[in-house]
């Protein structure tokens, strides 16, 4: 399994709502345009955020989206699960039960799902990610790219948002 790219969608769009002024929103097709995807698209990923509480709507012509929670109360691991679903990527089918051993038996409690070493491993893993991915939050990210991105493009990048905000001001 992997994750749709609805979640890297999200994390990029979310990073930018952190730079946003208190009490400003920016609408879906702004956000679309500046990272060149999908309008559509992004639009079910942010119903999907708002319903999980990531994000919140401020209907309206000054309208859009902003973050519901602060930075640093948003995790990577709450983006995957608003985005993916809580389905565990591991899917236990317990093929043990077709063994050709088993065809005309009851199956031994030793074999149940519980002790399956595969399973164990499996959902150990997952688990690993989950705490990982449960660390990394929107705060930490906007840190991290603050301290790749040049400061040129990251005058460009506000100046770009303030453009929009500006013009969306006038329009009301």
């Amino acid at each position: 399994m992997q994750y749709s790219i609805g979640v890297e969608y999200a994390l990029h769009c979310l990073v930018y709502l952190t730079g946003l002024p208190s009490g400003s929103s920016i609408g879906i097709k702004e956000l679309a345009k500046f990272q060149g995807v999908s309008q559509t698209y992004l639009s079910k990923i942010f119903t999907k955020l708002s319903k999980d509480g990531i994000v919140r709507s401020i209907p309206g012509a000054k309208g859009g989206y902003q973050l519901a929670r602060e930075p640093e109360n948003i995790t990577f691991w709450d983006v995957v699960q608003s985005i993916e679903g809580s389905t565990t990527m591991f899917q236990c089918a317990e093929i043990r039960q077709s063994c050709i051993l088993l065809n005309d038996t009851e199956t031994p409690d030793w074999m149940t799902c519980e002790s399956c070493t595969i399973k164990t491993v499996m959902l150990q893993g997952e688990n690993l990610m989950r705490d990982y991915l449960s660390q990394k939050n929107l705060a930490w990210l906007s840190n991290s790219i603050k301290e790749k991105i040049p400061l040129e493009y990251q005058k460009q990048t506000e100046d770009w948002f303030k453009k929009v905000l500006t013009k969306k001001m006038k329009t009301t």
